[in-house]
This record gives structure tokens, C-alpha cells and sequence, in this order.
């Protein structure tokens, strides 16, 4: 991925997630490549008229539970999207975390990550072994 790089020192603040778009259906907490995947799903889900919020925690120790539970409380759905393995993933903490302190605000979760697998070496395989915005946008329109 292209893009700018601040020349001014930048700080992450440890333990603050960071909101990178605002929405009221469904929560995406994303973490590291799959932020830029989840805004392009928010993207092509806009225009089905779903709003999608979508969220980066940036640290996961510590781990901005407050901000992600203020979310779900609004919108009712999660979605966690990493492309890590899904059994004992930062997406699984993310969702035993919401269901301990939030399990009355929730409808409906979904889990995005690899297949418990060996990752793939073949390119083509690598495409289908690795989520992304596709992965992200039918697993919304299937809890909608």
C-alpha cells in the first residue's frame, strides 16, 4: 500500500482505539491491514444505505474495550476483521470482551480472519486464504 508519511514525529496513543469512520448499523473493529479493508466495505456498503462504523484499536494491550462497547451499544451488530487465524485471534478477545460487559446490546456477530490453516505459498491461494473488503461485505449483508 502507497501512501503519505508524516515527516513530524508521530505518536500512537497506547490504549486509545481511533474511530476512522463514524456509523450507526454495524461495528467493524479492524486491526492492521484490515482498517483500509473494512473503510472500502463501509464504502460499497454505503450505498445499500448500511452505515458501518469502523474502528482501529491501534494497541491491543492495552486494549480500548470502552470505546468498542460504546459502539456496539449503538449499533447492536460486531464485526471483528483480522488476517490472523481465527481460533484464539485478537478478534476472539475482542468479542469474549464485548460479551462479558455487552451481551444485552448485541443482535448479531461475526468473525473474519484466516482459516485455521497453514498459510498458503501460491499467490492464488494466498487471494483466497486472506480476508478482505469482499469477506467484510457478506458477512454484514448476511447479519443485516
Amino acid at each position: 500500500m502507497k501512501g503519505l508519511v508524516p515527516e513530524d514525529e508521530t505518536l500512537v496513543p497506547f490504549g486509545e482505539a481511533d474511530v476512522k469512520r463514524a456509523g450507526t448499523d454495524v461495528t467493524v473493529v479492524a486491526i492492521s491491514r484490515m482498517v483500509n479493508e473494512a473503510l472500502a466495505a463501509a464504502d460499497t456498503l454505503s450505498s445499500d444505505g448500511i452505515s458501518v462504523e469502523v474502528i482501529d484499536p491501534r494497541t491491543l494491550v492495552p486494549l480500548d474495550t470502552d470505546s468498542i462497547l460504546e459502539s456496539v451499544k449503538k449499533t447492536a451488530r460486531l464485526v471483528t476483521a483480522e488476517d490472523s487465524c481465527v481460533t484464539c485471534g485478537a478478534g476472539a478477545e475482542v468479542v469474549a470482551r464485548v460479551t462479558e460487559k455487552a451481551m444485552d446490546s448485541l443482535e448479531n456477530v461475526a468473525r473474519i480472519a484466516c482459516p485455521d490453516i497453514p498459510a498458503p505459498f501460491s499467490p492464488p491461494l494466498q487471494k483466497a486464504y486472506i480476508p478482505g473488503k469482499e469477506t467484510i461485505v457478506k458477512a454484514i449483508k448476511e447479519m443485516m
